[in-house]
């Protein structure tokens, strides 16, 4: 979507309570990613109409998706994993300052590592699935988690279109070349998965939303 379209949607867009537009700032000083404004207005629209009880969200950074969502649905609640201690006290400090945190459960470590994945199962099932982490590991992700997804529910991966790089034909430094190809591999696997259908919405940095078939 180009630029001058973008802004006036985002124009039209209502204004968000205090606090999100001072994690928006805090992001943008620190330069931690969180989702683009179409992406996220994208997401909780589609959560909206979804109406998960049950949310899992890989990769919380400061918590802004997170409380976005609870926002978005307020008989939602959320399981978010972050790895990195800074933004989970980050985090952890931007929930105690609101009451949606009483929905929201922050756990603190690799969502690929054992212990939060069974933490995570114990936890579930849930409705909704969230992928915002590492980028090349996007499928051991899904893999790892789906399973724990309830029957016609929905898995939500962020960044699928990587700033426009995978419809680029040369990208000439190899670390971002050999991302977005993983990327691509991630995104032509999962348009090809036998039990997911899915849709690519070319909305902030690219949004894929999987329905569990």
């Amino acid at each position: 979507m180009n630029s001058p379209v973008e802004a006036y949607i985002q124009s039209l867009f209502r204004k968000k309570n205090a606090l999100f537009e001072e994690m928006e700032r805090f992001a943008k000083e620190q330069h931690i990613p969180i989702m683009e404004p179409l992406g996220i207005e994208t997401l909780c629209q589609v959560l909206r109409i979804q109406q998960p009880r049950k949310i899992l969200e890989i990769g919380t950074a400061i918590g802004y998706s997170a409380l976005r969502m609870a926002d978005a649905l307020p008989d939602a609640e959320i399981i978010t994993i972050e790895r990195e201690k800074g933004r989970y006290d980050q985090a952890s400090d931007y929930f105690s300052r609101t009451p949606l945190s009483g929905r929201i459960r922050l756990l603190n470590g690799d969502a690929l590592d054992g212990e939060i994945i069974e933490q995570v199962r114990e936890l579930g099932p849930y409705g909704a699935i969230f992928i915002d982490a590492a980028k090349g590991q996007y499928r051991k992700f899904f893999d790892t988690y789906t399973p724990f997804l309830r029957e016609n529910g929905c898995v939500y991966t962020d960044n699928v279109l990587f700033k426009g790089l995978v419809a680029e034909t040369f990208i000439e430094k190899k670390q971002v070349n050999n991302l977005v190809r993983k990327i691509r591999q991630y995104n032509e696997w999962l348009m090809q998965h036998e039990q997911f259908i899915t849709t690519i919405f070319p909305v902030g940095d690219g949004l894929a939303v999987s329905v569990k078939r």
